[in-house]
């Protein structure tokens, strides 16, 4: 080979592997939430989203179903809402998603999954009306946010980035704190389809969502439906992480049974916390 075209192929490589390595949060997305994931025979998934929220709230879990639906693993309906938006009660095989004045208990919003091995059988979204009537909060760019972000974390979905002062990266898995960016974290981005391919790649033999949850119901202790909000943080079980000085936090309940309840929390402000 001719030196000078030696040279210029090697200069070539090694821009590239310059390029490559300056964005790496851009090429390897990697935010699978411990592999959990919906038991299903065939792609796409198929998930009921339970609309028990305020009609301040309709158009953005309309959304939110809308731009997760542009993934080729899922595919979300929102329907009639099956618990009280107070209690909101999980509902075996698909996400109830709910709305309601909560209290000024620290927290913004929760999402919940209830699992059997890696498989989700339930789950859960919460948004606290008494954070979101208020001026900080009561913007399209914070409710589209949370709104995503949550429901997101039901299908098996991590977080892209927990660091609230960095540059936003496009995606409502990313946290933030302005939402409107630029670029806006409002919706989904391309690495979060990609992240679902990754984990609803296999298949699972073993039957689909609605079977799977009949027998985790069968087997369940009476209450592992039922999780009341007013005792404060005391039902989500153990903490097991905490980013971004306590805003950020994640808790694990062991229901017995072989089933176990996770539940993600974004706090309204580094100082508010509930009642332990």
């Amino acid at each position: 080979m001719p030196a000078s075209n030696f040279h210029r192929q090697t200069l070539a490589a090694l821009v590239a592997a310059a390029s490559l390595a300056s964005f790496p949060a851009a090429t390897l997305a990697d935010h699978s939430w411990g592999g959990y994931h919906w038991a299903r025979t065939s792609n796409p998934l198929l998930l009921s989203l339970g609309d028990n929220v305020s009609p301040a709230w309709d158009s953005y879990l309309a959304t939110a179903s809308f731009e997760w639906n542009r993934s080729s693993v899922l595919q979300t309906a929102v329907v009639d809402g099956a618990t009280r938006p107070r209690n909101c009660k999980a509902a075996a095989g698909r996400v109830e998603v709910c709305s309601a004045r909560y209290g000024f208990n620290g927290w913004l919003g929760v999402a919940q999954i209830w699992v059997m091995g890696t498989h989700i059988t339930r789950g859960a979204t919460k948004l606290n009306d008494s954070y979101f009537e208020a001026a900080t909060y009561d913007a399209p760019g914070w409710r589209n946010l949370v709104m995503c972000q949550e429901v997101g974390h039901t299908f098996g979905l991590d977080h892209q980035d927990e660091n609230f002062s960095n540059p936003n990266l496009g995606t409502c898995m990313d946290y933030t704190s302005n939402p409107d960016g630029p670029p806006l974290n409002w919706y989904p981005n391309a690495h979060d389809y990609e992240q679902l391919e990754a984990i609803y790649a296999h298949l699972d033999g073993g039957g689909t969502v609605a079977q799977a949850a009949a027998r985790v119901k069968a087997a369940a202790p009476a209450a592992a439906g039922d999780e009341p909000i007013e005792v404060g943080t005391a039902q989500w079980g153990r903490l097991i992480r905490s980013t971004n000085r306590g805003r950020t936090e994640l808790f694990e309940l062991d229901l017995g049974a072989g089933q176990k309840l996770f539940t993600f929390v974004i706090w309204a402000d580094p100082e508010g916390r509930g009642r332990r």
